[in-house]
């Protein structure tokens, strides 16, 4: 009787289990169909300019070079030497704020005060778009740091390559002034795009902030379609 009375009870427990799963799915896939109508989460910009980046932006390598050489890890001959380095340096992995880039000349490892400073850009940047009413983008990190075996084969392509790259430090990296990468979905409503002159512009007064702070050094590369930062702290 005791286990009749217990099978009883569990069939019990598990079709009012069964019920509450299926009213609250219903429920939710209402709220859903109510939230995919509203349509994408648009944007409201306000206060968005561009910073004058051949003015502003003008750190020249001599002036970075020597902040690097100052604070940085000694150069590494190639990627076999920089696992050696490891204790000096961190890993640059994706965040909420931005991704890696896939590097081909390069390797995702900075000094920790590079990597603090990057990580308030990313923080910054975020902060800035939700304050001038647009939607939540990631910015792309596209060169890191590198070895000198790095350096003559981008040397090779690119003749304008600096021999004396800060980036052989692990105090520089370059974050693309023209790719972001839209915040996924929220809750299957997507967001609005904005316009890259737009990101382009809030990343600008976020480096600008910094760059009159004197936490950092930058350089408008044009042709790279980036920003080349240097840390100074």
């Amino acid at each position: 009787m005791k286990k009749t009375a217990y099978f009883r009870v569990s069939l019990l427990v598990a079709a009012i289990i069964l019920l509450a799963w299926a009213f609250f799915s219903a429920r939710s896939c209402i709220q859903e169909k109510r939230w995919l109508a509203l349509g994408p989460i648009e944007n409201h910009p306000k206060r968005v300019y561009d910073v004058k980046f051949a003015r502003e932006f003008a750190d020249l390598n001599d002036v970075q070079l020597r902040m690097a050489q100052a604070i940085g890890v000694p150069p590494v001959a190639d990627r076999a030497a920089a696992e050696h380095a490891k204790k000096k340096l961190v890993l640059l992995e994706d965040t909420d704020s931005y991704v890696v880039d896939s590097l081909t000349h390069s390797i995702p490892y900075l000094i920790p005060n590079a990597k603090a400073l990057l990580d308030r850009i990313g923080a910054n940047f975020l902060d800035s778009l939700a304050s001038k009413g647009l939607n939540p983008n990631k910015l792309v990190i596209t060169s890191v740091l590198r070895t000198e075996e790095d350096v003559k084969k981008l040397r090779r392509g690119n003749t304008n390559a600096s021999e004396n790259s800060t980036h052989r430090y692990g105090t520089t990296f370059d974050i693309s002034y023209w790719h972001y990468v839209k915040v996924p979905d929220l809750r299957g409503r997507p967001y609005e795009d904005v316009p890259p002159e737009y990101l382009r512009a809030v990343l600008s007064q976020v480096l600008k902030d910094l760059h009159d702070r004197k936490a950092c050094y930058v350089k408008y590369e044009r042709k790279q379609t980036c920003f080349h930062i240097t840390v100074r702290e």
